[in-house]
Formats: C-alpha cells, sequence, structure tokens
C-alpha cells in the first residue's frame, strides 16, 4: 500500500518504500500505511457524497469543479464571517483578514528578535533597495521614522537573495539576551508606499502573504487590482497557516538557547533548512512534525521534557481549517481533508481548503491546479501517525534532550 502514497506525493523509489518498511519493522508492523490509505479513500467518497455526485463515476475533473464551486460559495461566508463582503474592494477584505487574525482566540505568542535588535542589525547592513522605495538617503533616518516590523520585513521582497543571506549570516553573533517574547505582528502594507515592488514576489509564488519567522511577522502585500475573488478564503487560513509556522520555528530557537552554538544553529535553519541529524528507526524526525504532535496532545506530555525553556503551551498547534470553521460552521467541511486528494488520473486532485482556495483565487484550470500544501500535509501525516505509535513516541522523547533536531519538513509551499 505504500506505492499508492509514493504516487500521491511522487516520492523517489525504492527509496519511499524501503523508508515505509523500517519504520513498521520498528512498531511491529501495524499497517500505518495501509490504515492511512483506508481512510484517504474513506475522506474522498465521503466528500464525494456531500458533493452531490457520485463516488463511483465521478471523474478527477468533475471532482475539481465541484471543489472550485465549493470554494466560491465559502470564500462568501467566510468574508461575512469576519465583518466584509467577497465582493468589497480588496484592501478593505485585507483589512478584515488583518483584524481577524489578530483578534481570533488563538495563541500568538513568539520567542523571536528584538526590535531593537533588528535596528543595529540594519545599521551594520543597510538594506538600499528598501532605503531607495521608501525615499530615504540616511538609515537612521529612516529607522527613525518607520516601522521597524515594516522595514524588515519588506527586506523579503525588496532585496537581492544575496543582501538577504548576508543578513541572516549576521545572526551568527546574536544570543538568545537578543531574543523576546511577543504576539505575532499581522501587517498589511500599502500601495502607495510600495508601488509594484512586491508584484514579482506575488506572481512566483501564487499568494499575497509572507512571513519572517525570526522576527514573528506575517505580512500582507499590495496587489494591484481593486477586487479579487477568493482573496479571503485563501489568505485567511495561509495567514493562520504561517502563524502556526512562526510558533513552531519559536519553540525550536527556545529549545535551543541553551547551546553554546545557538547563533549557529539560528543561521543554518533559517538559510540552509538542514535535514534531521536525530533518527528513529532509521529516519530523520523534524522538529515541526514532532510540535505538531505534542501540540496536539498537549494533556500527555511529559513537560521535564521540554521545560523550563519551551514551556507547553509553546507546542499548541491547530490546523487553520480547524479555526476558521468556529467562525463560519460550513467550513467544516474541510476539517481532516489536508492529506487527502483523489488520484483516478495521472493527477492528484487535492481534498483540502488551502490549495483548493489558491486554484480558485488564481482562476487555475484542472491539471495546473495547486497540490503543494497537500503533498507538505501527506508527509506530515505520514510522520505523525508513526511518531503517535508508543515505541517511537518514546523515542522521540529520548531524543529531545540529546539531539537537535530540525524545524524542516519534506514538502515547501
Amino acid at each position: 500500500m505504500s506505492s499508492v502514497l509514493s504516487q500521491l506525493l511522487h516520492a523517489k523509489e525504492p527509496l519511499f518504500t524501503i523508508a515505509i518498511n523500517q519504520l513498521e519493522q520498528s512498531i511491529g508492523r501495524p499497517s500505518v500505511d495501509v490504515r492511512l490509505i483506508a481512510d484517504i479513500s474513506t475522506n474522498i467518497r465521503q466528500k464525494i457524497r456531500e458533493l452531490g455526485l457520485d463516488p463511483n463515476d465521478t471523474t478527477d475533473k468533475e471532482l475539481y469543479h465541484a471543489l472550485q464551486n465549493m470554494t466560491a460559495l465559502h470564500d462568501e461566508y467566510l468574508a461575512k464571517a469576519i465583518g466584509t463582503d467577497s465582493k468589497a474592494q480588496l484592501v478593505d477584505q485585507l483589512k478584515a483578514i488583518q483584524h481577524a487574525v489578530i483578534t481570533m482566540p488563538v495563541p500568538r505568542s513568539c520567542w523571536v528578535i528584538k526590535h531593537s535588535v533588528a535596528k543595529k542589525l540594519l545599521k551594520m547592513l543597510p538594506p538600499k533597495n528598501v532605503m531607495k522605495q521608501l525615499g530615504y538617503k540616511s538609515i537612521d533616518s529612516m529607522l527613525k521614522r518607520q516601522p521597524i516590523a515594516e522595514v524588515f520585513t519588506a527586506i523579503r521582497f525588496m532585496e537581492s537573495s544575496a543582501w538577504q543571506t548576508r543578513l541572516v549570516k549576521s545572526y551568527r553573533k546574536l544570543t538568545p539576551s537578543d531574543f523576546e517574547t511577543r504576539n505575532v505582528e499581522v501587517l498589511v502594507l500599502d500601495r502607495e508606499h510600495w508601488g509594484d515592488a512586491a508584484d514579482t514576489f506575488i506572481y512566483k509564488q501564487r499568494h499575497n502573504i509572507t512571513h519572517l519567522k525570526e522576527f514573528g511577522v506575517i505580512m500582507i502585500l499590495p496587489i494591484p487590482v481593486r477586487k479579487l475573488k477568493g482573496v479571503i478564503i485563501t489568505v485567511l487560513p495561509l495567514a493562520l497557516h504561517y502563524l502556526n509556522e512562526i510558533r513552531s520555528y519559536s519553540a525550536f530557537f527556545k529549545m535551543q538557547q541553551v547551546r553554546s552554538d545557538f547563533g549557529d544553529i539560528l543561521v543554518r535553519t533559517i538559510l540552509d533548512d538542514p535535514k534531521s541529524n536525530a533518527t528513529i528507526a532509521g529516519q530523520a524526525v523534524h522538529w515541526r512534525i514532532i510540535q505538531r504532535h505534542f501540540g496536539k496532545t498537549s494533556g500527555q506530555v511529559r513537560p521535564e521534557s521540554f521545560e523550563p525553556h519551551v514551556q507547553i503551551e509553546d507546542l499548541f498547534w491547530q490546523k487553520a481549517e480547524e479555526v476558521l470553521y468556529q467562525l463560519e460552521p460550513a467550513l467544516k467541511f474541510w476539517e481532516g481533508m489536508d492529506y487527502s486528494a483523489s488520484r483516478k488520473s495521472n493527477l492528484a486532485v487535492p481534498l483540502g481548503l488551502m490549495d483548493n482556495a489558491v486554484s480558485y483565487c488564481n482562476k487555475l484550470p484542472f491539471g495546473s491546479h495547486s497540490n503543494g500544501h497537500f503533498k507538505e500535509s501527506l508527509w506530515n501525516e505520514i510522520y505523525a501517525r508513526y511518531i503517535g505509535q508508543e515505541a517511537l513516541e518514546n523515542a522521540v522523547m529520548e531524543h529531545l534532550n540529546d539531539e537537535v533536531i530540525s524545524p524542516v519538513i519534506g514538502g515547501d509551499i
């Protein structure tokens, strides 16, 4: 059955099957992969029925269009739930998204670089493109007048990759005292200041939202249109996803603060996406998987494995869909579907909200639709189910105090 997972993920063979076999052997062959495939199949058939279609003769193309229609309907519902309209001006929609994220009853605290430290870093390496865009010749003048969060995050799309690498490498000198706990910030950049500077980034990413994990900021970029269908149902779950992402890295960095090579770990994690050097049953175990597992089973976690630097609340993690259906009950349709996809042809059709939202907002036709979120979620689900087995969970707990575990996972968004 691992071949079905391999096909869905376009994973390399025979490496994928070997990895699954190693995990199965380590826990007495309970057929976790078989049960996962069965769950996916059951999920798909159930959702096809909910869409008013026949699971036995619905093609993937028909399923895709039905999901896109559902996405459009739920975009309208979600817009009303956060106090706006799916046909409202884009700027008003983005502000409504910003307000929704910062007022939702979800944890937003993170352990990130202090604002004062960020200013010092930029004084040593002035971001000239950002300064030019804002009309400043002096870095001191810009930092005095502009919000540091906006300046620091604008680097993400304004400065070259080489310049950004230089900045991150300067983190090597940082120590835990250069970090502080504060809430994740959500910024909506205006078109007047940033013009079309972000357009290339938006075109490449197919969405207008990004984040800085080490600085605790989610940034929503301006788009050169007055209206855009699907922006609510696309950007809001992505914002919640990045909120989880920032808090995940925050918890990881907090765990590393006792290390003498804290700065090196910080740089490697941000720049290189290093593979884990902790292995369970011969397989690398990534911090994000561990954090999500224990974040959903916090009542069963042994606090001594994380404390004193990481508290149980730091591990809290909740999927965007689980948060959104509390705002609008109709969105419960998408709950638990992030790792499910139909594959009756050569093209997998994701049933998760985020892929369908990205496809809807970008008017992507069948065959060119988004599936990156599905692949990442399925990788997560595979490892999470194995870690959930008692033998592997105990092994992970033992590693927490002995190894540096990478926060990086297989798939990119």
